[in-house]
């Protein structure tokens, strides 16, 4: 694990997993005399341990900072490309590009664009599959509205999958929005959809593969 730097995120769980990884082996020990039995509980833990470091990895990016260009704000699948309507912040049609996160993937969501905070809020709700439709509307999620250095506005939606429990968010109203900060952190899958102006230039396709701060997503087109 030596040169892996961790998110903030998870200092705390990766210690309270740790605890609990090695009171279950001392358990196992002391109760087990089967070798093999010890062997294969000590081999899961390390394990499992190595994929929790490796979920809460933080690298380190060099980001291109441009106000007219919208940056995947996380690492992960294109799932979703079309037009619908949103209600919340835009209040209109617009162009929805979701982006699916896997466990394997870095969970840090950046900021796709630069502006200004203007709306936050946090909605209780499911826990389904994080790639389903629904999971845009029913499931739990934050939504951040921002207004952009060049006038436009929109939304991004952090949303919690069927095994995330908690979303991170580091922001309220008023607050900065840079393409090199980081927006928050959802925990053990997940996914994010950004609601952009339906003049949007998209640059992406279906099933391509994102990285966060790094993907340009699309261009906002020049008509303000």
């Amino acid at each position: 694990m030596r040169g892996i730097k961790l998110h903030k995120a998870g200092y705390s769980l990766l210690i309270k997993i740790f605890i609990v990884l090695v009171l279950i082996n001392c358990t196992v020990f002391y109760f087990s005399s089967s070798t093999l039995t010890q062997d294969i509980f000590l081999i899961f833990s390390i394990v499992f341990y190595f994929l929790c470091v490796n979920f809460f990895r933080s690298p380190n990016r060099i980001v291109v900072i441009d106000d007219n260009r919208i940056l995947a704000p996380a690492d992960g699948k294109i799932v979703v490309i079309e037009e619908t309507e949103e209600n919340e912040f835009i209040e209109g049609k617009c162009l929805q590009v979701s982006i699916f996160m896997n466990i394997f993937n870095v969970h840090i969501n950046w900021f796709p664009v630069n502006g200004i905070v203007r709306y936050f809020k946090y909605h209780k709700g499911k826990f389904s599959a994080a790639y389903l439709p629904k999971s845009s509307t029913e499931n739990e999620r934050t939504s951040i509205g921002i207004e952009c250095n060049n006038g436009r506005v929109i939304l991004m939606r952090q949303i919690a999958g069927a095994m995330a429990k908690r979303i991170v968010s580091y922001t309220q109203p008023g607050t900065p929005s840079r393409q090199d900060e980081h927006a928050g952190f959802i925990k053990f899958g997940s996914r994010v959809d950004l609601f952009l102006p339906l003049d949007t230039n998209i640059d992406v396709k279906l099933n391509q593969k994102t990285k966060g701060s790094q993907t340009v997503i699309g261009t906002f087109a020049n008509n303000n």
